[in-house]
């Protein structure tokens, strides 16, 4: 069953036995991360385009790439970038299927390894229908991580829209999902919250 097939909330909660935790605001404290002048320009000079478009690949190619890409050149290509990506881990479990887009804390280019954060491109613009299946490919995260031995005990999903982006944090078995929406305008909040797992990786291998 691909990761896809999770439609509810309450699904994805007894498939995996997690506990899902709906009442904070995640981010409220994170430092915002300034974006370079030329994603600030590819952001004013395409989101246009992208709402006209108003599709699913336009949205991603025209707005959520270049973020995410901006992410990693933020940190020096240490953030590995898939998408369309197959990542199967567990079919039985029904983790399985492609992933709009995962990063990882590895600068590999060519094969997955250590995945910190899943994104679910939103579809017909409906966050809320895209968290279930957000959250599968989190726990499959977790799981790929425990299999691979990797020391990663957070994983972070979004859910995104590319105008409007959803946050989770997965600490196995607690899912919560972030009371706010925050909007491409507030693209140096949004680069700050995405570069979390990656400063936490950070400090653990450089301790103050």
């Amino acid at each position: 069953m691909p990761y896809s097939q999770f439609t509810t909330l309450r699904q994805v909660e007894s498939a995996f036995d997690l506990i899902l935790d709906e009442h904070h605001k995640l981010f409220k404290d994170v430092k915002p991360l300034q974006p370079a002048p030329r994603l600030q320009e590819t952001l004013q000079d395409y989101l246009p385009l992208a709402n006209a478009v108003n599709t699913e690949k336009a949205r991603s190619e025209l707005i959520i790439a270049p973020i995410l890409l901006e992410l990693r050149r933020q940190h020096r290509g240490k953030v590995g970038f898939f998408s369309g990506t197959e990542f199967t881990v567990n079919p039985d479990a029904g983790l399985s299927g492609y992933c709009d887009y995962i990063l990882t804390a590895s600068a590999d280019l060519y094969e997955v390894r250590s995945p910190v954060v899943t994104l679910v491109e939103a579809k017909n613009e409906d966050i809320k229908g895209g968290l279930s299946q957000c959250i599968a490919e989190m726990v499959a995260a977790y799981q790929f991580n425990q299999q691979h031995e990797a020391e990663i005990s957070t994983i972070y999903g979004v859910v995104t829209t590319g105008v409007i982006w959803k946050f989770l944090r997965l600490t196995y078995p607690v899912v919560a999902i972030d009371l706010e929406e925050y909007y491409v305008k507030e693209i140096d909040k949004i680069l700050g919250i995405l570069s979390l797992p990656f400063l936490m990786k950070e400090e653990s291998i450089h301790p103050a």
